[in-house]
């Protein structure tokens, strides 16, 4: 079952809530604390454009990645109507290739966490480190085994809004930390009528000692890292965290 392909037609309508302001004036903030005003910047699970959209009109050439056609096509439409020249690729993060380096590469709203093993997310962070400036940005964040475990594992979520509706049921095995989740997404056709859709999507908890490694291993220092919610230090309950890492100098 693929992921993201009838939902894309409903993410950002579900989305609504996600503080996207804030996230890009806090990758703003940490760019230009850099001297970083514009440039590329590539949008690593871009997603529907949103993030990579808000770059763009603070002055960044920007380019989106991202494996899900569905969500692109999205992206591509909010492009046309913004008039933004931005690139969009279709691309595995696990194999992405990019044209030249370029002086940041940002990823949002955990994308990083659909990578399910430590392998595969040290060679997403080799490749970023590979089409880094020297000295370059890299700015991530990921959902913390704190949150599959005691928010997301085992619940269920539902909501539904005048055009379509979901069920989103979790199951969690903290063996081996990954979370499962089945969407089922209720469309509205015409007049009373709804499609019914199903997606499955899987997620890994990475624990803080794996990611440090995977970093490490990529050959990028870890600059800093706070809660992605409230930028104060990491607790016990922190649910996402964002990081700060550099590339070394190649």
């Amino acid at each position: 079952m693929e992921q993201y392909t009838n939902f894309a037609k409903v993410y950002d309508l579900f989305m609504d809530n996600v503080p996207y302001e804030k996230w890009v004036k806090q990758i703003k903030d940490i760019l230009q604390a850099e001297n970083i005003y514009d440039g590329l910047i590539c949008d690593l699970g871009c997603g529907t454009g949103t993030i990579t959209e808000s770059l763009a009109n603070s002055g960044y050439d920007m380019i989106g990645i991202d494996n899900s056609y569905d969500m692109l096509e999205v992206a591509t439409e909010k492009r046309y109507e913004s008039g933004n020249d931005i690139l969009y690729l279709c691309q595995d993060m696990r194999e992405f290739e990019l044209y030249g380096t370029v002086r940041a590469v940002v990823s949002r709203c955990d994308s990083l966490n659909y990578i399910q093993s430590l392998k595969d997310l040290k060679k997403v962070f080799a490749l970023v480190n590979n089409y880094l400036d020297p000295g370059g940005l890299f700015i991530f964040d990921m959902n913390t085994v704190y949150k599959y475990k005691n928010i997301l594992g085992d619940n269920t979520f539902a909501e539904v809004r005048d055009m379509a509706g979901f069920i989103w049921e979790n199951s969690y095995d903290s063996e081996k930390r990954i979370n499962e989740y089945d969407l089922n997404l209720f469309i509205k056709l015409e007049g009373d009528t709804y499609q019914r859709f199903e997606e499955r999507h899987v997620q890994k908890a990475f624990t803080f000692e794996e990611i440090v490694s995977a970093i490490e291993s990529s050959n990028m220092v870890l600059e800093s890292y706070v809660d992605a919610d409230n930028l104060k230090s990491v607790s016990e309950s922190t649910e996402r965290i964002l990081f700060v890492v550099r590339e070394r100098g190649k």
